[in-house]
């Protein structure tokens, strides 16, 4: 499971409730260690309750990976998971190579 889990899974486990396997779904996913998993996945889950209009804004990732558009994918990961800039380019780079 661990190779083929997507964003779509991430999202299906936070809104089902399961932290638990969204933060290693989103570890997998974004080459995180399990802390920064768990702070991301937070930072996801409080946007998303604060804005209507936020996973319209996160579903931009489809885009920018689609494109290869690296410094978009970083923006994005930096303003949906509150990654930083090094941890962003290094999720950036590990979601481009999957």
């Amino acid at each position: 499971m661990a190779d083929q889990v997507t964003f779509r899974d991430f999202a299906g486990a936070l809104m089902q409730g399961d932290n638990e396997a969204a933060r290693g779904v989103l570890a997998t996913l974004l080459a995180l260690e399990p802390p920064a998993a768990a702070a991301a996945t937070e930072h996801f889950r409080t946007q998303m309750a604060a804005d209507p209009g936020f996973m319209m804004k996160a579903m931009g990732m489809r885009s920018a990976v689609e494109a290869r558009d690296g410094a978009q994918l970083e923006g994005l990961l930096r303003d949906c998971f509150g990654l930083g800039p090094a941890e962003a380019a290094a999720s950036a780079r590990a979601v481009l190579a999957r």
